[in-house]
């Protein structure tokens, strides 16, 4: 069997989405299970992190997928705590050898998504991790429609007034489903 734990945090809901379908795709290759682990402002204690049932599945995990929203450039500060409260896993080098991904979501077409993804990448790297990317050329169907290969991100014009239905635009959701799918694959053939 192999485990994938997607730890993301979600502000409005896109990323949340976003965890979905990346699950959804992964659970597509035969034994594979996926558990979706979304940080709150209630795990975070004195400006870091905490979760100890949350970072046993991390622990145990194949492999480990980040997604955070896109804000002001980077990482959400929620997510950036849960970075810095892992750091005890990252000096022990726990992760080491574990596949890694990460996605993430903005409103503007860009937004400067690439610094979220590369932050991510940057992360996995110090913990040694072993980095896939999204793996998709731009296609008509919408896949990869943002033209992103070292992770996936999502796009949806901001709603400030919040009266709008949260939704993963076409192309998006069907490259998270993707990605899930390479993530499990790339995974089970690492595992060998």
């Amino acid at each position: 069997m192999t485990n994938i734990a997607i730890i993301y945090f979600s502000g409005t809901g896109h990323t949340h989405l976003m965890a979905e379908s990346i699950a959804t795709g992964a659970q597509t290759i035969p034994d594979t299970k996926v558990q979706l682990l979304r940080i709150t402002g209630e795990q975070i204690v004195n400006g870091r992190w905490k979760d100890e049932a949350m970072l046993a599945v991390l622990n145990s995990a194949d492999a480990i997928i980040f997604g955070s929203p896109t804000y002001m450039g980077g990482v959400a500060a929620q997510f950036k705590a849960f970075v810095d409260g892992v750091s005890g896993a990252w000096a022990q080098q726990l992760w080491k050898d574990k596949i890694a991904g990460g996605f993430t979501h903005s409103g503007g077409l860009s937004g400067d998504k690439q610094g979220t993804l590369i932050y991510l990448a940057i992360n996995a790297a110090q913990h040694s991790m072993i980095w896939v990317g999204a793996g998709e050329m731009s296609q008509p169907n919408g896949v990869n429609r943002l033209g992103s290969y070292t992770g996936v991100m999502g796009q949806a014009v901001p709603d400030f007034t919040g009266t709008k239905t949260v939704e993963l635009e076409t192309g998006d959701r069907l490259s998270c489903e993707l990605y899930g799918q390479r993530i499990a694959a790339a995974t089970k053939r690492w595992q060998k």
